[in-house]
């Protein structure tokens, strides 16, 4: 397992954007089999496997540093500023001994600890075999807020010169072009690694729902239709099945989810459940059609509970709901509440309860044109297109797996 430092002037529990990052970087890092070290002036214990080392000296608010700052402010390189340099110097050796790669996170750009700088620079300069990524944020010599308090030469030029053998990340591809400018690199030299979010989190998923999106690739379904019923006749769920297929031929990573089991009064559910099933298996979509009752044991099927079908709702992309037959249909209002597309067969009920606001098909429409339809209103949705951008894109887990590991293993 690879040894990794995070180095801040502040971590976790300490509420701020970098602070996020920091703990996100590292709970998910230690997830994936990473030793990981947040090293900060304040910093607490917020992970049972993540060690947290705290030394006061590199908190930016550190009456030392402000006082060393100040003279700094002035352009006063004094003996007071290399006696605290000599000393963070010193205590992060300890601290990052045996460390294999350091994230630095606005030490080698910003100039709120310029003493911590100066000694990360000299650690790197001596060739002690660690790795560092400045993970820039914020440029100092490029805000006018900060410019005034900068100065020519040693130690302020360590914010605007690139360091020899470090690899810098930025925030954004704005952030990149700024950086790049500053250093007169071309922008490719510069990663750009944003930070994320957790759609789990924002959408009130809880763990047995994260768990069954993740393990059935729900978040990752493009796209992601429900169609909340039992399995029986009529509920036209063969419809359902077809149109999928008709879909997953142009978007492979389709999912059609069906949430209940096979009806428990009528005998002849059981064979219903086998025609699905062999028309599932002849149209080759048994991984884009679901059934969510396979979860359970063979004589005890699994049943979403409200709570989770409420999940369901927040999670998948737009409602199928293709009854022949129905007394009203309560989950076109369940996904108008979920603000999602409704996709269902053009019947009373569904008028009724629909109200004009809903995608209503034939029941004699072919699949091929259910399929088309859904596609292109979807196609058409910036929300519903955005979503998809966000969860490709922007999940923590995504940016870990496909940036972050990336510029640690290298």
């Amino acid at each position: 397992m690879k040894e990794v430092a995070i180095l801040h002037y502040a971590g976790p529990p300490v509420v701020g954007g970098v602070e996020w990052t920091i703990e996100m970087h590292a709970r998910l890092l230690t997830e994936r089999g990473f030793r990981v070290r947040v090293v900060a002036g304040r910093v607490g214990d917020f992970h049972p496997q993540v060690r947290s080392i705290s030394i006061p000296e590199l908190d930016s608010r550190h009456q030392e540093v402000l006082g060393v700052g100040e003279e700094l402010a002035k352009g006063e390189v004094s003996g007071r500023f290399r006696r605290l340099q000599a000393l963070i110097t010193e205590k992060l050796g300890s601290a990052l001994e045996g460390v294999e790669v350091c994230i630095a996170h606005n030490v080698t750009t910003l100039h709120k600890n310029l003493p911590l700088t100066a000694a990360l620079y000299e650690m790197m300069t001596s060739g002690n075999g660690m790795r560092l990524v400045s993970w820039a944020h914020d440029f100092a010599w490029l805000d006018p807020l900060y410019t005034p308090v900068l100065h020519e030469g040693y130690p302020w030029n360590l914010l605007r010169e690139p360091w020899p053998g470090v690899e810098y990340v930025v925030v954004s591809e704005d952030r990149q072009k700024m950086l790049a400018g500053l250093f007169r690199w071309p922008e490719e030299k510069i990663h750009v690694v944003p930070p994320g979010i957790t759609p789990e989190s924002l959408l009130g998923i809880s763990e047995e729902g994260s768990r069954i999106a993740r393990n059935l690739g729900l978040w990752d379904a493009d796209p992601c239709l429900l169609l909340p019923a039992r399995i029986t006749r009529r509920k036209n769920i063969e419809l359902g099945i077809r149109v999928m297929g008709e879909i997953a031929r142009r978007r492979p990573g389709a999912k059609l989810v069906v949430t209940g089991p096979p009806g428990p009064h009528n005998p002849s559910n059981v064979e219903y459940l086998s025609q699905l099933m062999a028309l599932r298996k002849e149209l080759g979509v048994q991984d884009n059609v679901l059934f969510l009752y396979k979860l359970g044991e063979k004589d005890r099927p699994f049943v979403p509970d409200e709570k989770l079908m409420a999940e369901l709702y927040r999670i998948c992309d737009a409602l199928f709901f293709p009854s022949k037959r129905e007394g009203f249909g309560i989950p076109i209002l369940e996904a108008g509440i979920s603000r999602m597309h409704v996709f269902c067969s053009d019947i009373p009920p569904f008028r009724e309860s629909g109200d004009g606001f809903v995608h209503a098909f034939g029941l004699d429409d072919s699949p091929e044109t259910i399929a088309g339809e859904i596609i292109s209103c979807l196609e058409g949705d910036r929300p519903y297109r955005m979503r998809k951008r966000v969860l490709a894109n922007y999940t923590w887990d995504r940016i870990i797996d496909g940036k972050v590991i990336p510029l640690l293993v290298d």
